[in-house]
């Protein structure tokens, strides 16, 4: 009977221990001093960079080239991948990111710099995430974004577009060739047609070359540079006007958009929803990150655009690098969403 006894509360006594030691240890370890640093959590990790777009176009290539450098200047030197996730302009890439994706530090994405303004100018119900919760890592490039024309179009310059139809190719709400064509036929007038639905701007080149549409409105020059050089040797396409901000230095006889407003509103209009040219090629991370490997990863960004050899690749295949780093880039997210909100109604009635 006694040893029964106690039997039983030597069984209870030993789990209390079990539980008061298990506890001690996970107190001992959640120490600062004892936590696990960043090098230790990447040492053999894998890291996913996620691109939003299929593989070939602008984006891929920038991502690509990216992940091909991040993993070395990352501390404990994880392997980067790859991986392709099309669908709606990057947009589904976006809402997975915020939604679903770990939120560790092990999954990156590169999406287009026009879905961070999807929440404030486009459509609440698809854009599924907040772009100022978003662990913003930085961009290898500020934009400049341009309209193109097929040779064989018979449109030279934007003016043409005032007296005829032309038809051009898109992939989804929030990317630009989507949003930009809005803003040309909404302010300044331009007869479009548009035929949208392709998977990314490697389709929509396709398509061209196909003779199913006339032009792009909405193609990055960096990205006309890096896939369709040979397009610009051979004259197959015509630049005939530039979307951004001011002038790049390789199309100074290019009209910019700019040049068209006939008034304050509409220069208004026009700057913000351009704003997003300034983000460039936006990469990113989920919110929530352990703020010592966010940290890391915007280090071994900053690294990377600055590494010799990444620079020599990026030459090579020939992507214009021109760094944002994140502060930049949250300060113009915030400074687009302070814009009064009867201008902001006004560019999201234009893009409906």
């Amino acid at each position: 009977m006694f040893f029964k006894v106690f039997e039983r509360v030597s069984l209870k006594l030993r789990r209390t221990i079990s539980v008061i030691g298990t506890a001690a240890i996970a107190l001992f370890w959640s120490l600062p001093c004892f936590a696990q640093s960043v090098e230790e959590f990447y040492s053999g990790k894998i890291v996913s960079l996620y691109i939003g777009y299929p593989a070939g176009g602008g984006y891929d290539v920038y991502g690509r080239v990216v992940a091909h450098h991040l993993g070395k200047h990352i501390p404990g030197n994880p392997t980067v991948i790859p991986v392709n996730m099309p669908g709606a302009g990057s947009l589904r890439l976006t809402n997975w990111l915020f939604n679903a994706a770990p939120r560790d530090g092990t999954a990156l994405g590169i999406i287009n710099h026009g879905v961070p303004f999807e929440p404030l100018l486009g459509n609440q119900d698809f854009a599924q995430f907040d772009p100022m919760e978003f662990t913003w890592i930085g961009s290898a490039n500020n934009e400049t974004v341009v309209c193109v024309a097929w040779h064989s179009s018979g449109v030279s310059g934007f003016r043409d577009l005032e007296s005829r139809e032309f038809i051009i190719g898109g992939t989804g709400p929030g990317a630009d060739d989507f949003v930009f064509p809005k803003l040309l036929s909404g302010v300044l007038g331009a007869n479009l047609r548009f035929v949208t639905g392709y998977a990314g701007g490697n389709d929509i080149n396709f398509a061209m070359e196909r003779g199913e549409v006339e032009g792009r409105c909405g193609w990055t020059w960096s990205s006309v540079k890096s896939t369709r050089q040979y397009w610009l040797d051979d004259g197959l396409i015509n630049v005939f006007l530039q979307l951004g901000m001011e002038r790049h230095p390789d199309l100074h006889d290019t009209p910019l958009i700019l040049d068209f407003a006939e008034n304050e509103d509409q220069q208004k209009i026009l700057r913000l929803i351009m704003a997003r040219t300034v983000l460039g090629r936006p990469f990113l991370a989920p919110p929530d990150l352990p703020e010592t490997r966010a940290l890391a990863l915007q280090t071994a960004f900053d690294l990377v655009v600055e590494d010799p050899e990444f620079l020599v690749e990026a030459e090579r295949v020939n992507l214009e690098i021109m760094p944002i780093p994140a502060v930049t880039m949250q300060e113009i997210l915030k400074e687009a969403y302070a814009t009064p909100p009867h201008l902001v109604d006004q560019a999201r009635d234009l893009l409906r």
